[in-house]
């Protein structure tokens, strides 16, 4: 699905004076999204199994594209919340990738992100993870995948994660998602569900993601993200 022309391709496609967003270097010379160095760590990362420790009840499978350190992480971030939105392709296309892994071989599938909090989604100008679903999506279906994407839950508001610690991520989380209204029994009509994030630290939120959507009759097959915190998983 992905080669490193591909990827190449679409992370120098950007043009970001600020330098590259994957090591922060600074040059008048280089105006695009990633040095080449950068895309050849990112290009080298391929989806592995991950799971936290102690996972949480409920957390479904879970893939991701690399543990969170290096051009990853900075990429991430540079997207997330230095407002380089462009970076959405490329990150959805290697999100597609973690799909596809967590998947298996290719079938009706659905794809469910973790939705920002309103005043998250207003501070980055649109839902972060709803952008990546959609490029992901983009990316399966032109590989000949039959796929959609839904936003079937809303977040309430909670703490910032990055002020907790696991009890409190885990408590926070249990009252994170409603299911919006219409979506209470009314299924993935036959689709393999699979819940989406951006990061994997203690698997608190996709869990609480994952029991509201059983709710409505769609019980996650599988998780997919990018990035996984070291500390808290096992490759």
């Amino acid at each position: 699905m992905r080669d490193i022309g591909g990827l190449w391709a679409d992370l120098t496609d950007l043009v970001f004076p600020t330098g590259c967003a994957g090591c922060g270097r600074r040059d008048d010379t280089l105006r695009r999204g990633c040095c080449p160095r950068c895309v050849c760590q990112l290009a080298a990362l391929r989806p592995v199994p991950a799971r936290p420790t102690p996972p949480p009840p409920d957390l479904p499978p879970c893939h991701a594209l690399g543990p969170y350190a290096g051009p990853l992480r900075e990429v991430l971030l540079s997207y997330k919340e230095r407002g380089r939105h462009g970076l959405a392709r490329p990150l959805g296309g290697l999100l597609a990738e973690v799909v596809a892994a967590a998947v298996g071989p290719a079938r009706p599938v659905l794809l469910v992100p973790v939705p920002d909090r309103a005043a998250a989604a207003r501070a980055r100008y649109g839902d972060h993870l709803t952008r990546l679903a959609r490029h992901a999506a983009v990316r399966l279906r032109g590989a000949g995948w039959d796929v959609r994407t839904a936003v079937p839950v809303r977040a309430l508001p909670r703490p910032d994660s990055v002020e907790l610690d696991q009890a409190g991520r885990a408590e926070a989380a249990a009252s994170a998602f409603r299911l919006r209204a219409g979506w209470a029994g009314r299924g993935a009509g036959g689709r393999t569900v699979v819940v989406l994030d951006d990061i994997l630290t203690t698997g608190a939120t996709l869990a609480a993601l994952s029991r509201t959507l059983r709710a409505a009759g769609m019980t996650p097959y599988g998780a997919a993200v990018l990035g996984a915190t070291q500390k808290r998983r096992h490759w």
